[in-house]
């Protein structure tokens, strides 16, 4: 059983407004990466959250919402919070980003196929050369991943167990394109 994390607590500190709510073919961002979600082979989805409008697309889905009121403390605590909320039968969990709008259910498949083949190693996408997200961890990092500290994610799991990592190349680039900035924005194309 692979449980997807949706991370989207975060404060968009580097735009002027919550990014996941912002629209991409007059879809919200949020929103792509839910039904995105809602059509893989995820098992069970969390939508960790912050801001009420993101909790609402997240119900309209009907995917299981938890309100991070530590959100302060950084990603690290939609991390562990995401974990803490998963099944006990949870194998695997895949952490998704709420900020990729060109994240398709057939990225999240092909992590998925790898995760089921190499059941004991860590996922992780790249792009063009470039590791990025959906990352997914084993439930055997469960307790490295409550450990986390700060505004950080798995990264410094991922740093420290190379030999553990398996990395996928996803052919299609846009899939790993996430919005961090107005301008970054701005350039987006549908």
């Amino acid at each position: 059983m692979i449980t997807g994390i949706i991370l989207a607590s975060g404060f968009s500190k580097r735009m002027t407004r919550d990014k996941l709510l912002l629209e991409v073919g007059s879809i919200p961002v949020i929103e792509r990466v839910l039904k995105a979600a809602k059509s893989s082979l995820l098992d069970d989805i969390i939508l960790v959250y912050r801001n009420t409008g993101v909790r609402a697309i997240g119900e309209k889905y009907q995917v299981r919402t938890v309100y991070n009121d530590s959100a302060h403390e950084g990603q690290s605590a939609a991390v562990k919070l995401g974990i803490r909320e998963s099944r006990s039968d949870t194998d695997a969990f895949m952490f998704l980003v709420g900020d990729q709008p060109f994240l398709d259910s057939v990225t999240i498949n092909t992590l998925i196929d790898q995760s089921t083949k190499n059941p004991q190693q860590i996922i992780v996408p790249v792009y063009n050369g470039k590791r990025g997200n959906p990352v997914i961890f084993p439930s055997l990092f469960r307790n490295d991943l409550l450990a986390i500290e700060g505004d950080r994610g798995g990264s410094a799991i991922i740093e420290r167990m190379t030999d553990r990592v398996k990395t996928v190349p996803i052919m299609d680039s846009r899939a790993g394109l996430d919005i961090d900035t107005q301008e970054e924005y701005e350039k987006i194309e549908v």
